[in-house]
């Protein structure tokens, strides 16, 4: 049985880990203008014909890359069980999240659901041009302790 103090302790390395979501896209070009259209940061390192790297912050970022590309990283042409997901953004404030999806929906987004308000939290979802679930999300601070 695995308690705690088994955990290692945090560290520069973990502290410092970047992240990189890699999602399949029918055409990079078209994300990387919805994205670009939504006031994300663009990776130009990163991008070509087959992706689109999208910069979330200094520690996050997502590849947008082409359906075939995609696979070929995983040896197969049909994603493996559990590649599905919701990712979730978030936002300064209540104005934030509705700005975000507001322009989301305008650059080509469809709805994925009506805002959501739980005092504390405040959310609302868009999918992206393939389809993939974008959840944004605000918390009070304050609630949060």
């Amino acid at each position: 049985m695995s308690t705690t103090a088994d955990a290692p302790s945090p560290d520069r390395t973990t502290s410092t880990r970047m992240l990189f979501v890699n999602l399949p896209v029918a055409d990079p070009a078209a994300t990387k203008t919805f994205w670009s259209t939504l006031g994300f940061s663009i990776n130009e390192a990163f991008c070509d014909a087959n992706a689109t790297a999208v910069q979330l912050n200094e520690q996050a970022a997502v590849m947008f890359l082409e359906t075939s590309f995609f696979h070929s990283f995983h040896g197969t042409t049909t994603p493996p069980s559990g590649t599905g997901g919701l990712y979730c953004v978030s936002a300064a404030s209540r104005e934030d999240v509705d700005d975000l999806c507001r322009r989301a929906l305008a650059a080509g987004g469809s709805p994925a659901s009506e805002p959501v308000d739980h005092g504390a939290m405040y959310g609302w979802s868009f999918r992206d041009l393939d389809g993939h679930l974008w959840e944004v999300m605000w918390m009070d601070p304050a609630a949060m302790g």
